[in-house]
């Protein structure tokens, strides 16, 4: 006998509030090194985040400085005077952590996890590293010719591909437009340039230090000052310059993929940045359009029509810019339906306001999210990370919240015409020109191009 749930004794959801933000303390060294401490007691583990402002010196440089970069954060580990990378990696391990080094077109981020009391040592290791990299010759160049593997195996991805295509005409001209080093450049890459890289660019001043975990606030902060006393490089850190304002053209971008059993569509535009008053309106905008499983554009192409498996959209930070951001990978025979598709989805969230049902559930959705995304001592470091570097203050998370819970049908709805129509979003499909042109061409002028 089975018993039937009465739903009238189930309470109903209350309002969604912001979640509390641990306090963090903020000190800047002398040497310009800003220090942030977010005490975190229970579990015996620190995370530490080290960002860097990493962009290229100019727009003409950026393809030799992201080769250079992107072996950089590879090679530093390699060595120092005092240590090999054997060495390096057991005086690591001794006081369980893992230093991992990578690169983008803003920052060089040096990532690890540590126990709690081996603090100190860890710092000493990461000055270490900060001023006196070797960069041996012989590991250099195996590290070099790996990554240079890995870059032909990646560009030859169809997601890389559609990425990088989308990035070119969004960002011509501009440091973002490069998502993947140019494999002939890395292989240019030798150690003396990279020594050069870390000497001038390398530097404490417009840099950030994010702990969080068992610890007390000064003490950290005081043995940050100790270890790092001596990374004293001078220079100023160099932000990517201001994107160009992205001029949008209505004929669509095919590149040329034979025999590709799948199409990749790709549509780009600006957002607004973390610091823009309708960044909320937006991000609830967009989870009701693709963000999430039960977004509308889920239930379209997915559950509906069966296009595409995994559909999204979502909103992207850069130091020099934003962007709302829609991906969908379709079955050959149906690329055009697909597109169709998406432009009506995007022209529906334009022209009609969302439901309140919608817009709570999103809310419900994005401020859940949010509060898992900093419930652990990684996510707060790395989202801290983030927010420090972009200039902002860590109570930022709390005002954003705020704001969320704040956000009205008429507001999405705006935020939506001015960022999700599909007039101001740039549009590429990465896909068999002899299968998908005459779908595409029905809806509208198509350009086909080689692969980037």
């Amino acid at each position: 006998m089975s018993a039937t749930l009465d739903m009238s004794l189930v309470p109903p959801l209350g309002d969604p509030r912001p979640h509390p933000v641990p306090a963090a303390e903020e000190t800047t060294l002398p040497n310009g090194l800003r220090v942030v401490v977010v005490p975190r007691p229970g579990v015996p583990l620190i995370e530490l985040r080290l960002r860097v402002p990493f962009a290229a010196p100019t727009t003409r440089g950026a393809g030799v400085h992201t080769a250079r970069a992107s072996v950089l954060s590879g090679a530093v580990l390699l060595g120092t005077g005092d240590h090999d990378q054997n060495g390096i990696a057991e005086l690591l391990q001794g006081h369980g952590a893992e230093l991992s080094v990578s690169s983008d077109p803003d920052r060089l981020l040096f990532t690890t996890t540590l126990l709690a009391g081996g603090l100190t040592p860890v710092l000493g290791m990461l000055a270490e590293l900060l001023t006196g990299a070797a960069y041996p010759a012989g590991p250099v160049e195996g590290e070099r010719d790996r990554l240079a593997e890995r870059i032909v195996i990646a560009r030859s991805q169809p997601g890389v591909i559609a990425r990088t295509a989308l990035a070119s005409r969004r960002y011509d001209g501009h440091p973002y437009a490069i998502q993947l080093p140019d494999p002939d450049l890395v292989a240019d890459v030798r150690p003396p340039a990279l020594r050069r890289l870390h000497r001038e660019r390398v530097v404490p001043s417009g840099s950030s230090l994010v702990l969080v975990g068992d610890l007390d606030p000064r003490a950290a902060t005081d043995a940050v000052a100790t270890a790092l006393a001596g990374w004293t490089e001078s220079g100023d850190a160099l932000e990517a310059p201001p994107v160009p304002e992205e001029r949008h053209t209505q004929e669509l971008a095919l590149i040329d993929r034979p025999g590709a059993v799948q199409s990749n569509i790709r549509l780009g535009g600006p957002a607004p940045r973390r610091t823009d008053p309708d960044l909320a309106a937006l991000r609830l905008a967009n989870m009701v359009f693709g963000g999430y499983f039960s977004s509308r554009y889920v239930e379209n192409i997915r559950e509906r029509r069966g296009y595409s498996y995994s559909p999204r959209s979502s909103v992207d930070h850069q130091v020099a810019g934003s962007s709302f951001l829609v991906e969908a990978d379709v079955a050959t025979e149906v690329t055009g339906p697909a597109l169709l598709e998406t432009w009506y989805e995007l022209g529906r969230m334009a022209l009609a306001p969302v439901t309140e049902a919608e817009l709570d559930a999103a809310r419900r959705y994005v401020l859940g999210s949010m509060a898992l995304s900093i419930a652990t001592h990684a996510g707060l470091a790395s989202t801290l990370s983030a927010l420090v570097g972009a200039g902002l203050p860590p109570d930022w998370l709390y005002d954003h919240q705020r704001d969320l819970a704040a956000v009205t049908v008429e507001e999405v709805q705006e935020a939506s015409r001015r960022y999700l129509a599909p007039s101001g979003l740039t549009a590429v499909v990465v896909g068999d020109p002899d299968k998908v042109f005459s779908q595409l061409e029905a809806l509208g002028p198509v350009g086909v191009d080689g692969l980037p």
